[in-house]
């Protein structure tokens, strides 16, 4: 994982900066201010990085979370009592497992000494206050001095790293280039973590025995495969054992989908129900530490009991009751490759997905299935990062085929909408040299949508497909009443934002007929232009599934009705959802 350069640096705020690159950062992000600026000087003088500059703390957040998940880690700066605005973002962070640092300017040790208020403080004399704050969303803090900085940013980033988690590192703003007084070793490894040889023999023996003539069964990567680097070694265990595989929503593109072992994506019988009705067939499934909450089970309809599931964490292993810690993934995938044995077929789902033929043509309306996902499934090329902003194109997207080394990036547990444009500014700065294709609902889109100007900053040349719905939908099918004013919103003329926001040479088009839409995604494989594409659908034009969480939500209100009896009646004119 790197060891510090025998020649260190001489402040506080290069000796970070150089230990962020030798784990390949090569870009911040971030919003300026004065208790910062120390910090974002040294930023702007060093030649291996560039500044990112974002609309918002919270935006930076976000790209900092994208850029993490493509490149390992992230990292965003912000002042003094501006991490206020961006902790919804470290929280998602936490969540999504996505290691990133916040880095934010502090008060002068002058400016503290004086015990008076001093801007951004919320009238407390607690200049230690929001690094206290961060303590659930962070798995490790620290406030660097010239005494103190080797050894606690090593702390924080080993933390970070370990856990895949979210770190803060605060400067007082008159320390940050002051040179380092502590002791500095030659060299700092940060070894990678290893098992304890006892117990890893234990956990795979254990493994290997609850395993040995159980048909069918399957395995279920999760993000974690990714997030250490363990993606060809689980693939490798795929192959060896010829087991299928699936993975949740939040989970998708772990593994290559074009292998020809996956079943599809696994959301209990929200989505792909075939694919739940073999994962219960099952006596055991190997689990590569996939997530267990609401929309990775398909809004609790997934059955499956926990104790019939071999859970393959980071760093522990439980199988049953038998829990064996200080165990790491790598060595267990390894290990299994080699005892496990080869499965015969087992006759599981293949490749499934509810989008397979491209309907409706001419002057159709586009409606939220086929019409519009399987024009999308078709659309995506090998190697595209598609971003889903939490909201229903992005429950659909999820869903659809996705091409060789494509990854597939949400936020599934916080579940922020607004995240999919500035996490795509995160992804698109990681990767540059591929396309980043963001679906986004509209609601979902005016959160941060004034992010889109940065990309034509950064020379970057995204694919937006902004789903224009006429409102919340989500909320729509998951509330007392569809009509509720709460879910409607402002009528932007979105595919005008990114000339609003200073973007040039952009493709934009607003579409509402199948052939349009074919039409606009013609366009964008024929040329590198960035593009923006506003898809236009009936208010109430669903993706697949999404009725059957309409019906899970009505008993809570004492409806007993379902969606088609909902839908049906309000085409005619009446609403019996409204109250009274």
């Amino acid at each position: 994982m790197g060891l510090v350069a025998e020649q260190e640096p001489k402040t506080v705020v290069q000796y970070v900066l150089s230990r962020l690159k030798d784990h390949g950062l090569t870009d911040i992000f971030g919003v300026p201010g004065d208790y910062v600026y120390p910090v974002l000087d040294a930023i702007i003088d060093d030649p291996d990085i560039a500044w990112r500059g974002n609309c918002n703390e919270l935006n930076a957040g976000y790209a900092a979370d994208g850029y993490a998940r493509i490149r390992g880690l992230g990292v965003y700066c912000q002042t003094y009592g501006s991490e206020l605005g961006s902790y919804l973002a470290l929280a998602g962070a936490y969540g999504e497992r996505s290691p990133v640092i916040m880095i934010t300017g502090y008060p002068s040790t002058a400016q503290q000494a004086s015990r008076q208020a001093w801007h951004h403080m919320l009238g407390s004399h607690r200049y230690d206050l929001f690094v206290d704050m961060a303590e659930e969303l962070t798995v490790a803090r620290a406030i660097l001095t010239p005494d103190n900085c080797i050894e606690e940013f090593e702390r924080v980033l080993a933390a970070v790293l370990y856990h895949q988690k979210p770190g803060l590192l605060a400067f007082p703003s008159d320390l940050a280039h002051a040179p380092i007084t502590s002791d500095t070793p030659d060299a700092i490894p940060l070894a990678d973590p290893t098992s304890d040889p006892a117990a890893l023999r234990q956990a795979v023996d254990h493994i290997a025995e609850v395993l040995s003539g159980v048909s069918p069964t399957c395995i279920v990567p999760g993000l974690l495969v990714q997030r250490l680097g363990l993606i060809a070694l689980a693939t490798k265990l795929v192959d060896a054992t010829n087991l299928p595989f699936t993975t949740p929503y939040q989970d998708a593109t772990t593994l290559d989908e074009t292998h020809p072992n996956y079943m599809g994506i696994w959301q209990g019988q929200f989505a792909n129900p075939a694919i739940d009705d073999y994962v219960n067939r099952c006596a055991y499934v190997l689990a590569l530490s996939p997530d267990r909450h609401f929309f990775n089970t398909g809004f609790n309809t997934l059955t499956f009991p926990q104790e019939r599931s071999i859970n393959v964490n980071a760093h522990h292993v439980r199988v049953g009751r038998a829990v064996y810690d200080n165990v790491e993934m790598k060595d267990v995938l390894e290990a299994l490759i080699d005892r496990l044995p080869r499965w015969e077929d087992q006759g599981a789902p293949n490749h499934v997905t509810p989008y397979t033929q491209a309907s409706g043509s001419g002057d159709d309306p586009i409606d939220a299935g086929d019409p519009l996902y399987a024009r999308l499934q078709a659309f995506l090329r090998p190697g595209d990062i598609v971003v889903g902003d939490p909201s229903s194109p992005a429950l659909a997207a999820t869903t659809m085929q996705k091409p060789k080394d494509c990854v597939f990036e949400s936020q599934a547990l916080a579940a922020s909408i607004g995240w999919g444009t500035p996490a795509a500014l995160g992804c698109a700065v990681a990767a540059p040299d591929r396309r980043v294709v963001i679906i986004a609902g509209d609601g979902a889109h005016q959160i941060a949508a004034q992010e889109i100007g940065q990309f034509y900053k950064f020379g970057l040349k995204p694919v937006f497909i902004v789903v224009n719905n006429d409102g919340y939908l989500v909320e729509r099918y998951t509330c007392r009443d569809p009509e509720s004013s709460y879910n409607d919103l402002p009528k932007w003329r979105y595919h005008q934002l990114p000339a609003a926001f200073g973007c040039e040479d952009w493709y934009c088009v607003r579409v509402e007929t199948t052939a349009e839409l074919d039409a606009a995604l013609a366009e964008v494989n024929r040329t590198a232009r960035a593009a923006y594409i506003e898809v236009v659908t009936d208010r109430y034009s669903m993706p697949p599934g999404a009725e059957k969480l309409f019906e899970l939500t009505r008993p809570k209100f004492g409806q007993t009705f379902t969606w088609e009896e909902w839908i049906s009646a309000f085409r005619a004119g009446k609403n019996i959802a409204a109250p009274g």
